[in-house]
This record gives C-alpha cells, structure tokens and sequence, in this order.
C-alpha cells in the first residue's frame, strides 16, 4: 500500500501540468497538439471479429478474425471521408479542426465506420507524400494520420483504412512501377505499402496492430488490371499481401477493396456488371474473395456512371439485383460477409421533386437491412462521400454531399443507423453514446 501512495504526489504533479497547460498558455493553444501517448488512458473499444457470415463485437481486451459463441452482431452504416489524412497533414490546427469535426458529424448521425485513405505515395496529385520513396516516409505526415485514428477512437468510429490505390491520385500502383523502374528491378517484399501495420501512434501510444479503432485492412482502393490475362497476377497478390498482414497482424479484419466486377470466366455471373468492359478488367469478386486470409468480400455501387443513359427506374432495378447477387454469394458461396464500401449518385432531382441519391441510396440500404434481418452476409453500406462545408473544391468530387445541406439525405442515413442499431442485442446498444434514435 505504501509503494502506490507514494505515487499519488507524482500523478497529481501531472495532472496539474495539463490543466495548468490548457489554463494559462493563452487562446492560441491547439489542443489537438497535446499528447499523452498512454495506451491505457485511451477510450475503451472492442475490436470487431468474424464469425461466419456476420460481423461480431469482440471482447475489448481481445481481438482477432474469428468469433463465435454469442458475439453480438455488427452491422455497419458507415460513410467514405478519403482526405483525413490530407487534410490533418496539410492544414494545420484547421485541418486537425476539419476531421475532428468530420468524425463528429458522422458519429452524431448514427455511422460506427468511415473508410479513408492510409497512402499518399510519391506526392502526386495528392499533396503531402506519406511514402516519399520506397521505405522513407514522412513522419509529419505519418503523424497526420496518427491523428485520425486517435480522433477517430474519441469519437468512437471504426475506420477501414485503405494502404494503396489502383487510381494514380494519391500516387497509387502507377508510382510503385515508376519507382521499380527507375531502379531497375522490381521492388522487394520490403517495400510493401503495409508499413503502417507495425507503427506505434504518436497520439495515443497504442501500435497500431493492438488499436480496435481500426475495423480493417484494405488492400488496394478498386484493384484493377490492364487486361484479363493479368488477372492471375492480382489473385497471387491478393494472397501474398493478405496472409502478410495476418502474419503481423491477427486482430484485425483484411479486405480487398474490390469494385465487385464478375471475371470473364465466371459466364453465369456476367450479365450482373454493368457492361462487358467490367468483365475484362482482371478482377473477379468471388475468385478474389474466397481467398482464405480475407475476412469480408467488399462491392461498390455507382449507377449513375455505370450505367449513365438509363433511367431512374432501371438504375433502381439494377442496383437492387446488383446487391442481391453480391450478397447471396457472400452467404453462399463465399461464406463470408459482405460490405458495400462505396455508393455514390449524382444530385439530380427527378419529375416528382426526389432527389435520385436519396432512392439509390434508399434501395441499398433496403437490401442491406433485409439481409441483415435475416441474419445473413449483408453486413452494411458506406455512401461515398461525406464531406463539410469550406473544403468541397480541394477534397470534392461529383459524388460528394455536405448531408446537412440536403436535409431528406441526412434523415435517410440517420433512420439507417437507427434500424440496423435495433438488430443488435439490447444490452449493447442501450447506452451507446451520440445515437440520432
């Protein structure tokens, strides 16, 4: 008894320094700037696991990809933010302000996940590089998204963080080739985008590996290949990187981040993609995702530019088949659940004053909901993407909403959250915090 009075002076020495600190330094001060990178000071949160087709809450001190017994369920509404990390690195105490803030608003309308960006490769086309070169980072950057994760944990959201992209914004694979041929051989196993795996956060000292903020690993951001005959090249990556991460990294879940596009080979499935041209890309989203180290099979879902000339209603009709067939195959065939990481629509306003998001999106999560009632491998949907007002030129695109402008998007999503919070298990959901029901 006497060793742990005699601590007591020291701890209150130092909880006086903070208050002191956030008393007496003046207005200036940037709060987001103080750091007690304590692990066991951090806000408690379980990770999320697997047990068949369903997504279950595991104990906070454990972790892993299995599950089982009575795990409650996990179903996730969830959005796409891809510029946390740029805006933390790049803007300052304002840009720390501005995810802050991001992940507030998501939380208070019901989302439990965001999928965001873990990559900035070469400084192209993104702003600050993370991976300056192969294996040098940048540890200001590196900090940046230290941050979203430690905010993240505060505000109790999950985030599926993205290590590569297919696309070339952000330097994507296209800088990874450019690197490898400026060298003159191909790049080593060592100069994998997973290096983030093994960090340690400079926010909450927590490794990144043990941090249950984290719900999962994706792999590449809409892999895709030139043409089909690389396409065994991708399955062999795919299972190279994915038992890597598992190799480090047992607690959390892995994914591919695949578009859904059914191969050429895969003929019974080939009137489902939008067109023939997504058969010829390389991927194939049963083939890809029954690889045995990928936890959770991911689709994405854009209507409006894949299939551009149709109309309101047989947008609706293919969507809804387009998740049915994703869905029956995670139950299935691939035993395994199934997330809609993306779905985006353009703001068009049709004959009867609707907004078409709102019936795409209202579509989706139908679908998702019915699966999820049953108990089945529809798992959740993120709409692509949320953003907040002041920063819709540098991170916008034409799929983004500032959902407080459209009031009938902003309640759709909310009555999402809500009714999948009712398919969890009473006792878990009874004092969740920051719930819009």
């Amino acid at each position: 008894m006497g060793n742990g009075r005699s601590s007591y002076p020291l701890i209150g020495v130092l909880l006086l320094a903070v208050v002191g600190y956030f008393n007496w330094s003046g207005g200036g001060v940037d709060p987001s700037r103080l750091r007690i990178p304590i692990p066991w000071l951090q806000p408690p949160m379980s990770f999320v696991g697997r047990n068949g087709t369903r997504f279950v809450l595991l104990r906070a001190e454990g972790g892993g990809s299995g599950g089982g017994g009575e795990a409650p369920s996990v179903y996730v509404n969830g959005w796409n933010s891809y510029w946390l990390m740029a805006a933390a690195a790049s803007q300052g105490r304002r840009g720390r302000e501005t995810v802050a803030e991001m992940l507030r608003r998501g939380r208070d309308m019901g989302m439990e996940v965001c999928r965001t960006w873990a990559f900035s490769d070469g400084g192209r086309g993104g702003g600050a590089a993370l991976q300056i070169s192969p294996g040098r980072f940048d540890e200001q950057v590196f900090q940046a998204l230290d941050y979203v994760i430690y905010e993240a944990r505060r505000n109790q959201v999950r985030l599926i963080l993205c290590l590569v992209n297919n696309l070339e914004a952000f330097g994507g694979k296209a800088q990874y080739v450019r690197w490898a041929q400026e060298a003159g051989v191909n790049l080593t196993s060592s100069d994998d985008p997973f290096f983030s795996i093994l960090r340690r956060n400079s926010y909450s000292g927590v490794l990144y590996s043990d941090e249950p903020a984290i719900f999962a690993w994706e792999l590449m951001n809409e892999p895709r290949c030139s043409s089909n005959s690389s396409a065994p090249l991708l399955q062999a990556w795919i299972a190279e990187m994915a038992a890597h991460i598992k190799s480090i990294d047992q607690k959390h879940l892995v994914t591919v981040g695949l578009e859904g596009f059914y191969g050429s080979k895969r003929a019974e499935r080939l009137g489902v993609n939008p067109g023939d041209w997504a058969g010829s890309l390389g991927s194939d989203f049963i083939q890809n995702s029954a690889v045995q180290n990928i936890d959770f099979a991911s689709a994405h879902a854009y209507p409006d530019s894949w299939i551009p000339n149709a109309g309101l209603e047989e947008k609706v009709e293919y969507l809804a088949s387009w998740v049915d067939y994703h869905v029956n195959d995670g139950e299935r065939i691939l035993k395994k659940p199934v997330l809609i990481t993306e779905i985006g629509s353009y703001l068009k306003v049709n004959e009867q004053g609707l907004y078409e998001r709102d019936v795409l999106l209202k579509t989706a999560y139908d679908k998702v909901y019915k699966s999820a009632e049953k108990g089945q491998a529809g798992a959740g949907a993120l709409i692509w993407q949320l953003i907040l007002e002041g920063i819709e030129e540098q991170y916008g695109d034409k799929f983004s909403l500032v959902a407080e402008k459209y009031p009938s998007t902003d309640k759709l999503i909310r009555q999402q959250s809500c009714r999948l919070r009712y398919l969890l298990r009473r006792n878990q959901t009874d004092d969740k915090p920051g719930w819009p029901c």
